[in-house]
């Protein structure tokens, strides 16, 4: 999982070291990278790369994508078009896509979601809007397992990819992640602006609306108000039942 994906939601990398050798005092290095790389819940948009490299350049890879070998050294282009012209090489390529990146996907989506945990999810206000200065709105998702998380910005349902920041995945303690997404946007009327969370915990995202029908500091002060307002009621009702009793218990003598 990583920003290639999440930018996506579900990211899986292996990577299979075939083979390593040494030749000269500085060495020579030979590997190959095995990777699996998918965005969607079902595995349906599975890539499978197959790379061969050489001291750390990419000589010849296969993608499942264009489904066949492509070279990128002199030596790459002519292992290439050999490999290519290998009918059950291409196949078992082909199938890799199954046999090895959906096999393994649908094991390590199984272990992970067996421990996962779902984000606490705040939406608040920055600042408002003024003048030519647009609003800004945060979104923090705080105590989520795993690490991997994607967040996006809604407006009327559809997502806003301008004006847009976000940190990393950051490690709260615990082995718990945080993340915060910025949104900058000049308000209009009747509009809904969303922030939605896909994480491995849901099997749906998670959506939260903004309801811009008070600041968020307003709300504040009437939350205060309304308790100082509550506190002096009962303060009152106290103070005049404690004068009736004593009232009831008086006797009245004449001068």
């Amino acid at each position: 999982m990583g920003k290639l994906s999440f930018s996506k939601l579900l990211f899986l990398y292996f990577i299979l070291f075939v083979s390593a050798f040494t030749g000269t005092a500085d060495g020579y290095y030979n590997s190959r990278w095995l990777k699996c790389i998918y965005s969607s819940r079902d595995l349906s948009d599975t890539v499978y790369i197959d790379s061969h490299v050489f001291n750390q350049a990419v000589v010849s890879e296969f993608n499942s994508t264009l489904g066949k070998f492509v070279g990128y050294t002199e030596y790459g282009v002519k292992t290439a078009e050999f490999w290519n012209n290998d009918t059950n090489l291409l196949q078992r390529e082909k199938a890799a896509v199954d046999t090895f990146c959906k096999h393994n996907a649908e094991i390590y989506n199984s272990a992970i979601r067996d421990k996962t945990e779902k984000p606490k999810i705040k939406l608040s206000s920055v600042k408002q809007a003024g003048g030519r200065h647009p609003a800004l709105l945060v979104c923090s998702a705080y105590d989520f397992y795993p690490k991997h998380i994607k967040m996006s910005w809604l407006r009327d349902g559809k997502e806003m990819t301008t004006d847009v920041t976000s940190t990393e995945e950051q490690a709260d303690g615990d082995w718990y992640y945080q993340i915060h997404s910025h949104l900058e946007y000049i308000p209009k009327s009747g509009e809904k602006i969303s922030c939605m969370v896909d994480h491995a915990s849901s099997t749906q995202p998670i959506i939260i609306d903004w309801d811009p029908s008070l600041p968020e500091s307003e709300r504040s002060k009437i939350a205060i108000g309304a308790s100082g307002l509550v506190l002096g009621i009962i303060i009152a009702a106290a103070g005049i039942i404690y004068y009736q009793k004593k009232s009831t218990g008086r006797i009245l003598v004449p001068h």
